[in-house]
């Protein structure tokens, strides 16, 4: 029992080590061998915040001196066995060659560091203005005929019909439907490791004392 307890307790620290410290190690390192009078790679792509080694494998002293750059560079000479670092802080393409044997030459190029792209707000729901129903003039009476002295009073004419109206269309209001939003995976496996936490420390508690 007190096994698995361990052993739950250890993979509970790896995997909130991996979750909390994967995003601190963007930053890579790449070698250039010095070798048979050459750089090898002769072309190299990094990015912005990338460290570049040049490992230095011959009996002759090399060095590394930029011809074309957009930040200028000297490197120390290297014996056999040295190396020297440099981490590129400026995109752009590097030339470079070595000094004492200028045959030796190469490039670094180095990129725009990635930037992550943020999703656009949700538009908000449209509203529209409801249409304000049309009204129609009154409709028009006929008017009667004064009696006469000697015939009987005529009967009045009927009263033309209105106008017909039309019922104003009910106001239609479109909504953008709320983009729901995702379940970041990362939560999702911190409460899967925080649960598996909470069960280890239970049955810890729930053993019986010797």
């Amino acid at each position: 029992m007190r096994r698995l307890t361990g052993f739950a307790c250890a993979a509970i620290f790896l995997i909130l080590q991996a979750i909390y410290l994967a995003p601190l190690s963007k930053a890579a390192t790449q070698q250039v061998m010095m070798q048979d009078y050459a750089y090898g790679p002769a072309s190299l792509t990094v990015r912005v915040g990338d460290t570049v080694t040049w490992m230095q494998h011959d009996q002759a002293p090399h060095d590394v001196v930029t011809t074309s750059a957009p930040v200028a560079f000297r490197s120390p000479q290297l014996s056999a066995g040295q190396s020297w670092s440099y981490t590129f802080t400026k995109p752009g393409t590097y030339s470079y060659y070595c000094s004492v044997h200028p045959d030796m030459r190469a490039s670094v190029t180095v990129l725009a560091a990635e930037t992550p792209t943020k999703q656009p707000p949700p538009a908000p729901p449209k509203q529209t203005t409801p249409a304000r129903p049309a009204t129609s003039a009154p409709a028009s009476t006929a008017a009667s005929t004064p009696p006469s002295s000697t015939a009987s009073q005529a009967p009045a004419a009927p009263a033309p019909s209105g106008t017909e109206t039309t019922a104003p269309a009910q106001p239609v209001t479109q909504q953008a439907a709320a983009s729901e939003p995702s379940l970041d995976p990362m939560l999702l496996v911190a409460g899967i490791v925080t649960a598996v936490a909470v069960l280890c420390l239970l049955l810890v508690a729930s053993r019986p004392a010797r």
